[in-house]
């Protein structure tokens, strides 16, 4: 399980740190993506496969799923762990991320997400997301 945040500087050859913190959870190895709320995702080989066989059961005959599927997998790479703990962050996954220098890494249960730092703390700052309207959703399902 992946929480809490923390902060680090994308290089100028793109790489990052990934806090030690998240590298037992992730492997040597790990799947990173484009992720929602332009954001990108990071899942051990593991929690990616359990996600791509969920993926696979949806009915490729739906418009959305298929645009979802396309989405999520042409922005999928394989990451690998260099001595210094960093990944390269391939352009076209910064772009989509607006990565430029400052990040927040971030634990969400099952994933890793990496944001611009600014992205994150506009984000963190929205009233969509107020404690309060949060926990006002989550009783709606039942948390």
């Amino acid at each position: 399980m992946f929480y809490g945040e923390y902060q680090h500087s994308v290089d100028a050859k793109g790489r990052v740190i990934i806090p030690s913190k998240f590298r037992d959870g992730l492997g040597e190895s790990f799947i990173l993506t484009k992720g929602l709320d332009n954001c990108l995702f990071a899942y051990s080989s593991k929690e990616w496969g359990e996600l791509e066989a969920k993926l696979r059961s949806l009915p490729f005959t739906d418009k959305d799923v298929r645009a979802f599927v396309r989405f999520f997998f042409a922005g999928a790479t394989e990451c690998e762990l260099d001595k210094q703990g960093r990944i390269l962050i391939p352009n076209n996954l910064r772009q989509h991320a607006k990565l430029e220098k400052d990040v927040y890494i971030i634990g969400v249960s099952t994933r890793v997400e990496i944001w611009d730092k600014a992205e994150w703390e506009r984000y963190c700052g929205d009233d969509n997301i107020s404690p309060e309207s949060i926990a006002e959703k989550m009783s709606m399902l039942g948390i």
